[in-house]
C-alpha cells in the first residue's frame, strides 16, 4: 500500500512540472507570436519614416537669405565708401549700381551678393551710422525640402538612364535601338533640367542679395533746376537722333529720288521746246 501511495504522489508530481514546462512553453510561443504584430504596427505607421530622418542629418539646411534697406543719409560718397569697404571685407561683388534725381532728393541704388556666412555680419556694418530705415526688410527662406526633393529626382533619374543604357546593349533590332535611344535624350533632357534646378538654388543658398538704396535730400529749387537741365539735354538729344532719322531715311529712298530728277529735268526740256515753237 506505501509503495501505491509513493507512486501515485511522484506521478502528480511529474505531471504538474510537465503542465508548468507546457504552460511556460505556451507563454513563449504566444510572446513569439504576438512580437512580429508590433513591429509591424510601427512599420505601417504613416508617420514613421525611418529613412527620412537620416537624410535631413545628412543634408545641411538650405536657407536663401536676403535684404532691402532704404535711408536717408548726408553724404552719398561717404556712404557708398562705407559700403564699399564692407563689401571688400565681407568678399562680396556689386552687381547693379543705379544712380537717380528728381525734384527732391538724389539716390543711388545698390544690388549686392555677399557670401550667407557673411550675411549678418555684413548688415551690421552697413547699418553703422544709420540713425533711422525708412525700410529694412530681412528674409530667410527654408528650402531643405525643396533641396532634397531635387536631389531625390535627379538621382532617380540617372538610375532609369543607367537601366535604359544597359537595354540598349542588349538590344538587336534597329526599332528597339531607335525608341531606346528617345527615351534616353528625353531622360537626359530631364537630368539636365534638374541639375540647372539644383545648382541656381545652390547658388541662391551659397551668396546672399541685398538691395541698398540710399539718398540725400536736396533744395527743392535745386531739385527743379537739376530736372530741367536733363529734361534739356534729353530733348537736344531727341532732336539730333530724329534729324538722323530723317537724313537715313532720305538716303534709303535715293532711287526714287534720281528718278524724279531726271524726269523733271525732261519734263522742264520739253516744255521749253514748247515755248520755242
Amino acid at each position: 500500500m506505501r509503495q501505491l501511495f509513493f507512486l501515485s504522489i511522484l506521478v502528480l508530481l511529474l505531471s504538474g512540472c510537465s503542465k508548468s514546462s507546457a504552460s511556460a512553453e505556451e507563454n513563449m510561443s504566444i510572446a513569439a507570436v504576438q512580437l512580429p504584430p508590433k513591429a509591424e504596427a510601427a512599420s505601417d505607421d504613416k508617420n514613421f519614416d525611418p529613412v527620412a530622418p537620416k537624410v535631413k542629418q545628412e543634408i545641411e539646411q538650405k536657407i536663401i537669405k536676403q535684404a532691402s534697406l532704404r535711408f536717408e543719409t548726408d553724404n552719398l560718397e561717404n556712404t557708398f565708401n562705407q559700403i564699399k569697404k564692407a563689401i571688400i571685407e565681407n568678399n562680396g561683388n556689386i552687381f547693379n549700381d543705379t544712380e537717380g534725381k528728381n525734384y527732391n532728393n538724389v539716390s543711388r541704388v545698390l544690388v549686392i551678393k555677399v557670401p550667407s556666412q557673411n550675411f549678418d555680419r555684413f548688415i551690421d556694418a552697413v547699418s553703422k551710422g544709420v540713425s533711422y530705415f525708412d525700410e529694412k526688410q530681412i528674409s530667410a527662406e527654408d528650402v531643405t525640402e525643396q533641396y532634397i526633393d531635387l536631389t531625390s529626382r535627379l538621382k532617380t533619374k540617372k538610375k532609369l538612364e543607367e537601366r535604359y543604357l544597359e537595354i540598349l546593349k542588349k538590344a538587336n533590332k534597329v526599332s528597339e535601338i531607335l525608341e531606346i535611344e528617345q527615351q534616353i535624350s528625353t531622360i537626359r533632357e530631364e537630368i539636365e533640367a534638374k541639375e540647372g534646378q539644383l545648382k541656381y538654388l545652390e547658388s541662391r543658398v551659397s551668396e546672399s542679395t541685398i538691395t541698398i538704396e540710399f539718398y540725400k535730400t536736396i533744395p527743392e529749387k535745386e531739385g527743379v533746376k537739376i530736372s530741367y537741365g536733363s529734361k534739356l539735354l534729353t530733348a537736344v538729344k531727341s532732336g539730333f537722333f530724329s534729324l538722323s532719322d530723317f537724313l537715313i531715311s532720305l538716303i534709303s529712298v535715293w532711287p526714287f529720288v534720281i528718278i524724279f530728277f531726271v524726269l523733271a529735268y525732261f519734263i522742264r526740256k520739253r516744255l521749253k521746246r514748247r515755248k520755242k515753237e
